[in-house]
C-alpha cells in the first residue's frame, strides 16, 4: 500500500507499507537461491534445510532483501500514483528491518513537469541581415599583413615606440615580497599590445636602450588571480634591445605568400570577404536558433525541477572552471567568479532546462524525434567537416552517452527548423 503527499513545486513523498508476507517470501527466495549454489558440510548441495541456510547467510542477504524489496514496491508505487521521476529517490526506512514483520519507507522525488505545448507557430522574432563592413576586410588584411612582418633591430639613438618590440628584463614586487611569476629575463613584449596589467607597456614607451625604470602599477580589482586583485606593485624593467615590425608591401607577391590562386590582394580581400561572410551567417544562424528557443520558453512557461536545476547550474560552472584550467588560468578564483555571475548561471540553467522539455514535448507531438536517417546524415555531415573517415565517426559515436546526446542535438535541431519555418522575422 502506498500513499502520496504533495510536498513544494514537483516534490512528492511516497509513503510505502510492505507486508510482512512479502518481506519473508523475499527472504525465503534469497535463501532458496543460495542453496542451489552453495555446498554445506554434511548435507548434498542444494538439500540443505532452509534453517541451516537462514543461520549462516541471514546477515549476509538481509541488505540485498532490503534492496530488492524498496526497488520493487517503489516501482508498483509509482505505476499506482502515475508519477513519472526524474530523479533518484530519497529513501527513509521507518524503524528496523528484519523478517517476520513489515516494512515501512517513504521515498521523496521529483516528478516531471506537465508539460502542454500551445503557442508555438507564429513566434515573433528579429533576423539580422548579413552584411560585412569593409573596414573588417581591410584590418584582417593588415593583421596578416603584422604576422609576416619581419623583425629588424633599431639602429637609430630613440626612444621605444608603440609597435616595437622591447628585449626586457622585470621584476615584481607586491607587500614588500617577489611575485610569483613577476620577473623575466630577456622578456620579447610588443609594446601596445596589451599583454601586460594597465600602465606597464606604455611606461615602457619613452625608455631608451640600456635604462632601468621602476613602475608603480595597481592590479585590477578583478583580476584572475584572487589573492593579488587590487593590490599596488612595483616594476624594476631594464630595457635591453628594441626591434621594430617591418611591414610586407601589400601588393600581388605579398598574395601569393598566402595562396598560390591568389594574383592580386583584390583575390586575397574578396576571399576574405567570402570567410568573413560565412562567419557572419553562421553567426545570426546561431542567434535565430536561441532566439527561437527564448521565445518558445516565454510563450510556454515549465516549471522547473529543483533537482535540475541545481545540477544544470554545477554543470554549467565546473565546465567553466574546466576551460579555465585547461587555458593555463593560473589563480582562477571559480568562487569569486561563481558568485558574481550567479543570476547568469541560474537563468541559463532555467533556460535549459525549460527548453529541452519543450523540444522534447513538440518532437513527440509533431514527430520530429531524430530517425536512424537523420543521425546517418549528420555523421556524415561530421565525417566531411571534419575530413575523418566516417567509419572512425561512427565508431566514435558507439558510446552509449555519446549517442543519445547526438540524437537530442539532431531532434532539437529539426524542432527549431521548424519552428523557423512558422516563425514571424522582422
Amino acid at each position: 500500500m502506498a500513499t502520496v503527499e504533495v510536498l513544494e513545486g514537483l516534490s512528492r513523498k511516497l509513503t510505502i507499507d510492505v507486508p510482512s508476507e512479502e518481506v519473508n517470501k523475499a527472504f525465503h527466495q534469497a535463501y532458496e537461491d543460495i542453496r542451489k549454489t552453495v555446498n554445506i558440510k554434511g548435507f548434498r548441495k542444494g538439500k540443505a534445510p532452509i534453517a541451516k541456510i537462514r543461520s549462516l547467510y541471514k546477515d549476509r542477504v538481509k541488505g540485498d532483501v532490503l534492496n530488492d524489496l524498496i526497488a520493487k514496491f517503489y516501482q508498483m508505487a509509482l505505476q499506482e500514483h502515475t508519477l513519472e521521476p526524474i530523479n533518484y529517490p530519497k529513501i527513509d526506512l521507518s524503524g528496523d528491518f528484519d523478517e517476520d514483520q513489515s516494512l515501512a519507507f517513504s521515498a521523496e522525488l521529483e516528478i516531471r513537469p506537465s508539460v502542454v505545448v500551445e503557442n508555438y507557430e507564429g513566434l515573433e522574432v528579429t533576423k539580422e541581415a548579413a552584411a560585412i563592413d569593409e573596414s573588417k576586410v581591410d584590418e584582417s588584411v593588415e593583421n596578416i599583413r603584422k604576422n609576416m612582418a619581419e623583425q629588424s633591430p633599431v639602429l637609430e639613438d630613440r626612444p621605444a615606440r608603440e609597435g616595437d618590440i622591447a628585449q626586457i628584463d622585470f621584476d615584481g614586487v607586491v607587500d614588500g615580497q617577489p611575485l610569483e611569476g613577476g620577473s623575466a629575463k630577456d622578456h620579447s613584449l610588443e609594446l601596445g599590445s596589451k599583454s601586460f596589467i594597465d600602465g606597464f607597456e606604455e611606461a615602457i614607451v619613452g625608455m631608451k636602450i640600456s635604462d632601468t625604470k621602476k613602475i608603480d602599477l595597481k592590479f585590477p580589482d578583478e583580476y584572475h588571480a584572487a589573492e593579488i586583485a587590487g593590490k599596488p606593485v612595483e616594476f624594476t624593467v631594464t630595457l635591453k634591445k628594441l626591434f621594430k615590425k617591418d611591414l610586407p608591401e601589400l601588393d600581388a607577391e605579398f598574395a601569393k605568400k598566402l595562396n598560390a590562386k591568389f594574383e592580386s590582394i583584390d583575390d586575397l580581400k574578396k576571399q576574405i570577404r567570402d570567410d568573413l561572410l560565412e562567419n557572419e551567417k553562421r553567426r545570426i544562424d546561431e542567434d535565430l536558433k536561441k532566439a527561437i528557443l527564448e521565445k518558445l520558453v516565454e510563450k510556454n512557461p515549465v516549471e522547473v525541477p529543483k533537482s535540475l536545476f541545481e545540477e544544470q547550474k554545477q554543470k554549467l560552472i565546473d565546465d567553466v572552471k574546466n576551460r579555465m584550467t585547461s587555458q593555463g588560468v593560473q589563480g582562477f578564483d571559480i568562487k569569486s567568479y561563481q558568485d558574481k555571475w550567479d543570476s547568469e548561471f541560474s537563468d541559463t540553467a532555467k533556460f535549459m532546462i525549460q527548453s529541452s522539455f519543450l523540444v522534447d514535448s513538440l518532437a513527440q507531438k509533431l514527430d520530429l524525434k531524430a530517425k536512424p536517417k537523420d543521425i546517418d546524415n549528420k555523421l556524415a555531415q561530421y565525417a566531411q567537416d571534419t575530413g575523418l573517415p566516417l567509419d572512425q565517426i561512427k565508431q566514435f559515436y558507439k558510446n552509449g552517452d555519446k549517442m543519445s546526446q547526438l540524437n537530442y542535438q539532431v531532434t532539437e535541431e529539426n524542432v527549431i527548423e521548424f519552428l523557423i519555418s512558422k516563425a514571424n522575422f522582422k
